[in-house]
Protein backbone atom coordinates (compact mmCIF):
# COMPACT_ATOMS: atom_id res chain seq x y z
CA UNK A 1 0.00 0.00 0.00
CA UNK A 2 1.16 3.12 -1.09
CA UNK A 3 2.53 5.77 1.96
CA UNK A 4 1.94 9.21 1.93
CA UNK A 5 3.72 11.50 4.46
CA UNK A 6 3.07 15.49 5.54
CA UNK A 7 6.06 16.73 7.12
CA UNK A 8 5.58 19.94 8.51
CA UNK A 9 6.75 22.72 10.74
CA UNK A 10 4.86 23.02 14.10
CA UNK A 11 1.40 21.76 15.11
CA UNK A 12 -2.17 22.31 14.16
CA UNK A 13 -3.11 24.42 16.94
CA UNK A 14 -6.96 25.17 16.67
CA UNK A 15 -9.46 21.44 17.24
CA UNK A 16 -11.69 22.80 14.67
CA UNK A 17 -8.93 22.53 11.80
CA UNK A 18 -7.32 19.69 13.79
CA UNK A 19 -10.52 17.63 13.76
CA UNK A 20 -11.16 18.29 9.95
CA UNK A 21 -7.69 17.23 8.87
CA UNK A 22 -8.35 13.86 10.72
CA UNK A 23 -11.32 13.13 8.66
CA UNK A 24 -10.12 13.65 5.37
CA UNK A 25 -6.91 11.56 6.90
CA UNK A 26 -9.76 9.10 7.76
CA UNK A 27 -11.33 8.92 4.25
CA UNK A 28 -7.90 8.80 2.43
CA UNK A 29 -7.19 5.38 4.85
CA UNK A 30 -8.85 3.24 2.33
CA UNK A 31 -5.78 4.51 -0.45
CA UNK A 32 -3.29 4.81 1.27
CA UNK A 33 -1.41 4.89 4.51
CA UNK A 34 -1.03 8.65 6.03
CA UNK A 35 1.41 9.44 8.36
CA UNK A 36 1.98 12.73 9.70
CA UNK A 37 5.87 14.25 10.82
CA UNK A 38 5.62 17.47 12.54
CA UNK A 39 9.05 19.62 13.40
CA UNK A 40 9.55 22.19 16.24
CA UNK A 41 9.60 25.99 14.91
CA UNK A 42 12.53 27.33 15.56
CA UNK A 43 11.95 30.39 17.95
CA UNK A 44 15.07 30.40 19.23
CA UNK A 45 17.07 32.14 16.37
CA UNK A 46 17.48 35.64 15.87
CA UNK A 47 18.34 35.75 12.22
CA UNK A 48 15.00 34.50 9.45
CA UNK A 49 18.12 32.67 7.27
CA UNK A 50 19.02 30.69 10.40
CA UNK A 51 15.72 29.54 11.30
CA UNK A 52 14.77 28.65 7.73
CA UNK A 53 17.87 26.45 7.31
CA UNK A 54 17.40 24.54 10.97
CA UNK A 55 13.75 23.97 10.06
CA UNK A 56 14.66 22.95 6.30
CA UNK A 57 16.99 20.60 7.90
CA UNK A 58 15.04 18.88 10.16
CA UNK A 59 12.61 18.91 7.52
CA UNK A 60 14.46 16.71 5.25
CA UNK A 61 16.12 14.16 8.02
CA UNK A 62 12.20 13.37 8.33
CA UNK A 63 11.58 12.92 4.35
CA UNK A 64 11.44 9.39 2.64
CA UNK A 65 10.76 8.45 -1.00
CA UNK A 66 9.50 11.14 -3.54
CA UNK A 67 9.27 14.66 -1.85
CA UNK A 68 6.41 16.82 -3.27
CA UNK A 69 7.39 20.33 -1.73
CA UNK A 70 4.01 22.70 -1.29
CA UNK A 71 5.94 26.66 -2.12
CA UNK A 72 3.78 29.63 -2.71
CA UNK A 73 5.94 29.78 -5.62
CA UNK A 74 6.28 26.53 -6.95
CA UNK A 75 4.32 25.15 -10.08
CA UNK A 76 0.47 26.14 -9.79
CA UNK A 77 -1.46 23.32 -9.80
CA UNK A 78 -5.23 22.18 -9.69
CA UNK A 79 -6.87 18.79 -8.07
CA UNK A 80 -6.51 16.92 -11.12
CA UNK A 81 -3.03 18.11 -11.61
CA UNK A 82 -2.11 16.60 -8.25
CA UNK A 83 -4.28 13.88 -8.84
CA UNK A 84 -1.90 12.80 -12.15
CA UNK A 85 1.42 13.73 -9.90
CA UNK A 86 0.20 10.79 -7.45
CA UNK A 87 -1.25 8.19 -10.35
CA UNK A 88 2.17 8.67 -12.51
CA UNK A 89 4.00 8.12 -9.17
CA UNK A 90 2.12 4.81 -8.21
CA UNK A 91 2.64 4.19 -11.92
CA UNK A 92 6.91 4.93 -11.93
CA UNK A 93 6.61 2.00 -9.11
CA UNK A 94 6.94 5.03 -5.84
CA UNK A 95 6.44 3.59 -3.01
CA UNK A 96 6.63 6.62 -0.46
CA UNK A 97 5.57 9.99 -1.12
CA UNK A 98 6.27 12.68 1.60
CA UNK A 99 4.57 16.16 1.15
CA UNK A 100 6.29 19.02 2.45
CA UNK A 101 5.18 21.77 4.47
CA UNK A 102 7.69 23.87 5.42
CA UNK A 103 8.01 26.84 8.18
CA UNK A 104 6.34 30.84 7.93
CA UNK A 105 9.68 31.46 6.14
CA UNK A 106 9.95 28.91 3.52
CA UNK A 107 12.01 26.03 2.98
CA UNK A 108 15.95 26.59 1.89
CA UNK A 109 17.62 25.98 -1.47
CA UNK A 110 18.88 22.59 -0.22
CA UNK A 111 15.71 21.39 0.35
CA UNK A 112 13.99 22.75 -2.59
CA UNK A 113 16.57 20.87 -4.70
CA UNK A 114 15.35 17.42 -3.41
CA UNK A 115 12.03 17.71 -4.52
CA UNK A 116 11.04 16.10 -7.45
CA UNK A 117 7.82 18.36 -7.31
CA UNK A 118 7.59 21.60 -6.46
CA UNK A 119 3.86 22.61 -6.05
CA UNK A 120 1.73 25.86 -5.14
CA UNK A 121 -2.02 25.70 -4.44
CA UNK A 122 -2.27 29.63 -4.96
CA UNK A 123 -0.66 32.94 -4.27
CA UNK A 124 -2.55 33.53 -1.28
CA UNK A 125 -1.21 32.86 1.85
CA UNK A 126 -2.57 30.17 4.46
CA UNK A 127 -2.47 30.07 8.03
CA UNK A 128 -0.49 26.98 8.55
CA UNK A 129 -3.68 24.61 10.10
CA UNK A 130 -5.65 25.77 7.52
CA UNK A 131 -3.09 24.87 5.05
CA UNK A 132 -2.89 21.79 6.13
CA UNK A 133 -6.15 20.72 6.29
CA UNK A 134 -6.92 21.73 2.56
CA UNK A 135 -3.52 19.75 1.79
CA UNK A 136 -5.03 16.46 3.41
CA UNK A 137 -8.27 17.44 1.62
CA UNK A 138 -6.48 17.72 -1.76
CA UNK A 139 -4.59 14.27 -1.08
CA UNK A 140 -8.29 12.95 -0.35
CA UNK A 141 -9.91 14.61 -3.95
CA UNK A 142 -7.00 13.48 -5.90
CA UNK A 143 -7.46 9.43 -5.03
CA UNK A 144 -11.20 10.10 -5.53
CA UNK A 145 -10.11 11.28 -8.70
CA UNK A 146 -7.98 8.54 -9.71
CA UNK A 147 -10.63 6.07 -8.70
CA UNK A 148 -13.19 7.40 -10.41
CA UNK A 149 -15.50 8.25 -7.27
CA UNK A 150 -17.84 10.84 -7.43
CA UNK A 151 -16.87 13.32 -4.61
CA UNK A 152 -14.97 15.36 -7.06
CA UNK A 153 -17.23 17.35 -9.10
Amino acid sequence: MLKINIVAVGTIKYKGMLDAFNEFKKRTSRFCEVRVFEVEEESKQNSTQKKIEKESLKLQNTCKGTIILLDRVGKLVSSEDLANILSSEAVEGTSEITFVVGGSNGVDNMLKSKAKHVVSFGKITFPHGLFRVVLMEQIYRAFTINNNLPYHK
